[in-house]
Parts: C-alpha cells; structure tokens; sequence
C-alpha cells in the first residue's frame, strides 16, 4: 500500500480515536506553505494540533520519536497560521498520536498512545 494510503488511514484512525475521546474534529489534513497538520481539533478550553505518527512497531524506536525539532518548528508555524485565519478564542496545544499498526491498514486492533502536549509552547523540546 502506498505511504499516502497508509498516512490517510492513521490519521483517520487518530481522529476516530478523538471523537471516542469527545473532540470535536475541526480540521483533517491542514496545509499551508510552512508544512501540514495531521488533525485539528477542539476539546474544552483548547484547540489541539495533531501530528500522527504511524508505525508497524515500536521495536526501533517510539513513533513520537520521529517529530524532531524541525518537524515541531513547522507544526507551529502552520498553527499560527491556522489560528490567524480562525479566531477560536482557545488555548493551543500541540500532541502526538502514534499508532502501531503491525499490518498496516490490515491490523484489526491497532494500538493507539496519545501524548499531550507533547512539545510544550516553544517547540525546541
């Protein structure tokens, strides 16, 4: 399956996984020139940008692992552009969701590990 079959099959899988969780999915996919958010989404007082990161295992290394400074750089360049266009009015915040899915969009169960806030304001962490 190609890689961008595979990348729309985990960010749905990560959005249903919201929703069950009881956000409200705003955004699926978002691009502008700085780079692309996974999924946006609302809950509470915050408006969560959503950076997935799918994986067969976690054997190598944590799928979170692979959002690195440069990645968290435009993640944040790209929500601001998103929360100039769009007045919510919410607190931003930045997660990951990594997904193991050891065959691929085969895997009946896979498993899903969300982490909030998982880089904080600044990104650099």
């Amino acid at each position: 399956m190609n890689r961008r079959l595979l990348g729309q099959w985990g960010e749905e899988q990560a959005a249903n996984y919201l929703r069950r969780k009881r956000f409200s999915i705003t955004a699926l996919n978002y691009t502008t020139r700085f780079g692309e958010i996974d999924v946006i989404a609302e809950k509470g007082k915050f408006v969560v940008f959503v950076e997935v990161k799918l994986r067969k295992s976690d054997e190598f290394a944590r799928a979170a692992e692979f959002v690195d400074a440069n990645k968290r750089r435009r993640l944040i360049s790209a929500a601001s552009m998103w929360l100039a266009e769009n007045d919510t009015g919410k607190q931003p915040r930045f997660d990951v969701i990594e997904i193991y899915a050891p065959e691929g969009t085969d895997t009946a169960k896979p498993v899903i590990n969300h982490i909030v806030n998982a880089f904080g304001d600044d990104g650099a962490n």
